[in-house]
């Protein structure tokens, strides 16, 4: 773990009030819609330098000081919160937990019995009222005393249903975000309507959530982290404020809530026994960080025994029983220095912002992503701007705005390109994510590369140096013109002998017998990957049952809304021509042992009837026994086959965790959660009539 750096203080009153102004204006534009000139750890250490001086001139405490306020005195609310919802103070380093807790520890006047370690995720703070088990109100957190009603939102919160399990009136408490793939889904639907995409995922959560009139619906995600009786459930109220922390979670997510224990990758709340061993899931959790799929700026570590939280009480903004270990930024400021426009394999062209290299969560960034022309030129990017730059997810850096009170007047525009950057054709500009004329044909070497992989035909023969040899012959245009491919025409390729054209040509023959799911995968339709190929597939086992459904009855496939059904079909439209060609050549275009779209009933009930219907399966580790041999996409695979539904994180709603050799996190999360576990060997028993 990190060491705090040692802040040099503010020299005088003027600097005092300036820094105060600055942490004002910070907070004002991080709450409102989360932009904002400083990142986190430059606000962090800013409002760390104005306590500093406060601590050492209490006379001159400005009013509006952000220090001792919920969100830096920032928002406020006209819904009454039934208890404060209050902040928590941080620590940045394990001398300042080790301290935190030794303090907690002397007013407690005995050890801590027992602690709770969960991430600290990074979204709005809000609370779900329930009544008689009915989700009644949505509230964010405001300023600790009132919030803001945004039960408008109710609905397209995942993990947040409408109806409990019990009929109790509870209100839980916790953070409504978006995951990486909600924001990139976000996106995208946004600039489908023309709209601006968000810069981050926290100020896509911040703008959706408090949004009424859209003409689209934005999924968000919420995870809760506390939980109080209403008054009308007075023996419920007791319970809670009777039980560990620990508990009072494992009831709420029994009620169907997801709380943070489902925060993924091994990374959800544990409760440990000791200081030191809170400090190593502090490691593990800051470790798995950037697998997470979601944003987590920190640690939350609480007493977990409901008898410590009430002796040691609250303070003005924070309870003294819990505390966050802030995990170092996923933004800063850096320079953009170019931007290179790329084509992808279905046409797009994107920038790439290159950039001085600046250390974001102690990975180095040279490039990040711009979203596109028009996004550059709304958000008034200029060369050599400074510019501040985040991790999505804590994956993809992106670029998010520039600060314009650092420029200096050397700038420059950034050139926007009038013709394909890869093919000098011309570019389709009607939608905000411009494209190339010839669509995939400007870029059919990663196209068809994609089309051959292994997750895809798996023509193993056919490699990179091969393709471009083809594509430079003129022999073929895209991955159907293989299947058409003559020896005479392979022979004349330079490297190729007899041996070699004719095992090329035999992989070839053998990827017509693929199943649907891979042929889908190969064509590459935007908005969908291998396990959407998957589940297209199987809903409805034949190519020109996919070709026949509109974007209503694409829906009706798992993970598919609205905007996604509609990219899908307008896809298919561009891919006729190629799927033509691939029909015609005697390409398989069924999914073996899949039901299918049809209503009767022996159709639903052969769906019934699959050894997985119904349930959720994680595979982790290493697979022993029949399965050895296999993937872990092949293991995929094989799960949907057998009528189940294939996942990478353990939560409470997974069916059934098939646990290898070094199973890892994952098994003991899972055993946790009470989730069953199984053996490879137990599984394969299982599902043997698919292998």
């Amino acid at each position: 773990m990190t060491e705090a750096l040692e802040l040099p203080a503010l020299g005088d009153e003027a600097a005092y009030r300036q820094a105060v102004a600055e942490a004002v204006a910070a907070a004002a534009a991080y709450y409102d819609d989360g932009s904002t000139a400083l990142d986190d750890d430059a606000y962090d250490r800013l409002v760390r330098r104005i306590a500093a001086y406060e601590d050492a001139h209490p006379d001159q405490v400005a009013p509006d000081s952000p220090t001792g306020k919920v969100a830096g005195g920032a928002v406020t609310g006209d819904v009454p919160h039934t208890v404060p919802m209050l902040s928590l103070d941080n620590v940045f380093s394990a001398a300042e937990l080790t301290a935190w807790a030794a303090g907690l520890e002397r007013r407690l006047g005995r050890p801590v019995q027992a602690w709770s370690v969960e991430p600290k995720l990074d979204g709005l703070a809000v609370a779900a009222r329930y009544r008689n088990g009915r989700l009644a109100r949505l509230i964010t957190r405001g300023d600790g005393i009132a919030g803001e009603d945004v039960s408008h939102a109710i609905g397209s919160v995942v993990g947040l249903p409408d109806r409990l399990t019990e009929p109790v009136s509870v209100e839980v408490r916790g953070e409504v975000m978006m995951t990486a793939a909600q924001f990139e889904a976000a996106n995208l639907v946004r600039v489908q309507h023309e709209g601006t995409p968000f810069s981050n995922p926290r100020s896509g959560a911040a703008g959706t959530l408090r949004a009424k009139d859209r003409p689209y619906k934005v999924e968000l995600t919420f995870f809760g982290y506390g939980a109080l009786g209403l008054e009308r459930d007075g023996r419920l109220a007791r319970r809670l404020d009777e039980s560990a922390h620990s508990e009072v979670m494992a009831y709420v997510a029994e009620l169907g809530v997801q709380t943070t224990t489902a925060a993924g990758a091994g990374a959800g709340m544990s409760t440990a026994a000791t200081l030191e061993g809170v400090q190593r899931r502090v490691e593990e959790i800051a470790g798995l960080r950037a697998g997470l799929g979601l944003g987590i700026d920190g640690i939350v570590i609480k007493a977990d025994a409901a008898a410590d939280q009430v002796e040691a009480g609250f303070s003005s903004r924070a309870p003294r029983w819990a505390i966050a270990y802030k995990l170092p930024a996923a933004e800063k400021i850096t320079r953009l220095v170019e931007v290179e426009w790329n084509v992808g394999r279905t046409g797009v062209i994107a920038p790439r912002a290159v950039l001085e290299p600046v250390e974001i969560d102690g990975t180095t960034v040279t490039y990040a992503t711009l979203h596109n022309a028009a996004d550059i030129a709304r958000r008034g990017l200029l060369l050599g701007d400074h510019v501040t730059v985040y991790k999505a997810g804590d994956v993809i850096p992106r670029v998010e705005a520039p600060v314009v009170h650092l420029r200096t007047g050397a700038e420059t525009p950034i050139a926007i390109p009038e013709t394909c950057p890869r093919c000098g054709g011309g570019i389709d500009t009607s939608q905000q994510r411009w494209r190339c004329l010839q669509g995939r044909l400007c870029h059919a070497l990663a196209s068809i590369s994609y089309a051959v992989a292994r997750d895809a035909l798996d023509i193993e023969t056919l490699g990179r140096t091969r393709i471009e040899a083809m594509l430079r012959e003129g022999l073929i245009a895209d991955f159907a013109d293989l299947f058409t491919l003559s020896s005479e025409a392979v022979l004349g390729l330079e490297r190729m002998g007899e041996v070699s054209t004719a095992n090329l040509l035999a992989a070839i023959e053998a990827a017509k017998a693929k199943p649907l799911n891979k042929v889908f995968c190969a064509l590459g339709v935007q908005g969908t990957g291998r396990s959407m190929s998957r589940r297209i597939a199987r809903h409805f086992a034949t190519m020109e049952a996919i070709r026949a459904a509109d974007a209503e009855a694409l829906q009706q496939v798992e993970g598919v809304g609205p905007e996604r059904a509609a990219l899908i079909v307008a896809e298919l439209r561009g891919l006729a021509p190629v799927i033509d060609k691939l029909v015609a050549a005697g390409v398989s275009m069924t999914e073996p042992d899949a039901v299918g779209t049809g209503t009767d009933d022996p159709a639903a009930t052969a769906e019934a009837e699959l050894p997985l219907a119904g349930k959720t399966v994680v595979v982790t580790g290493s697979m022993t026994g029949s399965l050895a041999a296999l993937s872990r996409n092949e293991m995929n695979e094989l799960i949907e086959r057998a009528g189940g539904r294939a996942s990478s994180n353990v939560s409470a709603r997974t069916s059934l965790l098939v646990a290898g050799d070094k199973a890892g996190s994952k098994k003991d999360k899972a055993a946790g959660l009470g989730v069953p576990i199984t053996t490879p060997e137990d599984f394969a028993e299982v599902i043997k009539a698919f292998l």
